[in-house]
């Protein structure tokens, strides 16, 4: 034992269960079809249940079968057993998980499943077992062997029944043409749903937050007024209200190294004309482009009649988890 290679087995373990992965993959068949359309057909919810390693996998094969557009729950069969199965209904499909088909937790609710009406469908990964025989329809995963030396702890058949659930989970949001936006609404905790749903006017600074001031103030004022809000920055209007500038923290330094006299100064004197905006309903992640590329830490949000209605700050996009 002293003179095992750790590398070499772990490759071992990765080759044994590629072996059995490309065996299930060659092996797909009619019945996984018959499997997305009962899927998809279904009037009522679909249910995973499973227990020990295939009820990890069955929580897992319900968890992403959900995120991806099919409305999917799992049902502990010890909890079935004892009350819960009253969530099923005869419209519902019953996905049981169990490597051997003989699983007694299992095997248990198949006379209230079929009591129910309800559809039944096994994944095992044992032929002619009892779970098998009772399925209106059966999905049988050929392993060729565990990848636990001793061949007995669900390594390879886990995995195996894993990336079943993937591809059964995946074809189906192909089918139903699940989109990003789909995904983030499930997810609006994640990155990818922060920046396909976070908006610019949730994250801008508004009201008594938004620094403005009038082109013809001085500058003292507009220093002032930036040093309150804290911002950086501060948009200039004119007297219809419509945004003309915006006089950044960039803009000052500059400033103070031009001229010497900066109590005589205006605002409209050394503010930056015509600034890029954005409006509130953009998406935030779409500030980030041109703050990055003009090298600029914030934006004036203006309305259709360009009058500033708030500010972003490119601090306050990556501090939302927007990017990364």
């Amino acid at each position: 034992m002293a003179s095992l290679d750790p590398i070499a087995e772990a490759r071992k373990v990765f080759d044994i269960e590629i072996e059995s992965l490309q065996k299930v993959r060659d092996e797909l068949d009619e019945d996984f079809a018959r499997l997305v359309k009962a899927i998809r057909t279904c009037r009522g919810r679909v249910i995973l249940t499973g227990i020990g390693k295939s009820g990890h996998v069955a929580k897992k094969i319900a968890a992403t079968m959900s995120s991806l557009g099919t409305p999917t729950y799992y049902l502990h069969p010890a909890e079935g057993a004892h009350g819960d199965l009253g969530v099923i209904t005869k419209d519902d499909l019953v996905l049981a998980v169990s490597y051997s088909g003989e699983t007694d937790e299992i095997i248990q609710l198949i006379p209230s499943i079929k009591k129910i009406q309800a559809k039944l469908v096994s994944i095992t990964c044992r032929p002619n077992s009892t779970l098998e025989r009772n399925a209106d329809l059966s999905i049988h995963l050929q392993i060729i062997r565990e990848a636990c030396p001793h061949n007995l702890a669900p390594t390879t058949s886990s995995t195996a029944t894993l990336v079943f659930g993937d591809a059964l989970a995946v074809v189906l949001s192909e089918l139903i043409d699940f989109q990003p936006e789909n995904f983030a609404v499930f997810h609006p905790k994640g990155a990818l749903g922060k920046r396909l749903l976070t908006k610019v006017s949730d994250l801008m600074f508004k009201d008594d937050e938004n620094p403005v001031i009038h082109c013809a103030e001085m500058l003292k004022k507009a220093i002032i007024v930036m040093s309150e809000k804290g911002l950086g920055a501060i948009s200039v209007v004119d007297d219809e209200g419509e945004l003309v500038g915006i006089v950044t923290d960039g803009d000052l330094r500059r400033t103070i190294e031009k001229y010497d006299d900066l109590p005589s100064l205006r605002v409209q004197e050394i503010m930056t004309r015509n600034p890029i905006v954005i409006e509130p309903d953009a998406l935030a992640v779409e500030a980030i482009e041109p703050m990055q590329t003009k090298e600029i830490m914030v934006l004036p949000v203006i309305d259709d009649q360009r009058r500033p209605i708030g500010m972003i700050r490119l601090y306050d996009i990556v501090k939302a988890g927007i990017v990364e």
